[in-house]
């Protein structure tokens, strides 16, 4: 039986919404993770890293533009296993600064993806997919990397309905 995995890497803390600073408990990459875990039967793993970014927004992006910048490859807090048993991997971030965080880098560079499918989700303020699904093909070798899914992340709440049919167009 085919099995999904959803790894996901979100931010809480202070976020930008069209224009203005506000402070959330949940980011809005894992608003959109528990809409689609309403919708298909799928495990989650949570991208974090051990020294995350700051909680300050403008600090924030900072550091993942210095991130970005050294192509570094932050330490995560843990890893799965294995990836094996997954046929299909959603792989949901934000966009910072044109792309996925390093700190997705460091999770798809770990494994072996040939097979595999991966289904692209990103959320951000306007600047949609950005080289995000381009960048994962480099560091996903053996992927097939679908086209991937855009949500402003101030309306992260009210995108089931777009990532039901996105998800839908896929099979699942």
């Amino acid at each position: 039986m085919a099995k999904t995995l959803i790894a996901f890497f979100s931010r809480a803390d202070e976020n930008y919404f069209g224009g203005a600073m506000r402070y959330v408990k949940t980011g809005n990459t894992e608003i959109v993770v528990g809409l689609m875990k309403e919708i298909i039967d799928a495990e989650t793993f949570k991208i974090e890293m051990k020294s995350p970014y700051s909680p300050v927004y403008m600090t924030c992006i900072d550091e993942a533009k210095k991130d970005l910048k050294a192509n570094a490859r932050p330490e995560l807090v843990s890893y799965p296993d294995s990836i094996e048993e997954y046929d299909t991997i959603i792989l949901a971030y934000p966009n910072y600064w044109g792309t996925f965080p390093m700190a997705v880098a460091t999770f798809l560079e770990r494994y072996d993806f040939s097979g595999k499918t991966i289904l692209p989700l990103c959320t951000n303020e306007g600047s949609g997919m950005g080289s995000s699904e381009k960048d994962i093909r480099k560091y996903a070798s053996g992927a097939d990397v679908k086209r991937g899914l855009s949500i402003t992340g101030s309306n992260a709440a009210s995108s089931k309905k777009a990532v039901q049919e996105w998800l839908r167009s896929y099979g699942l």
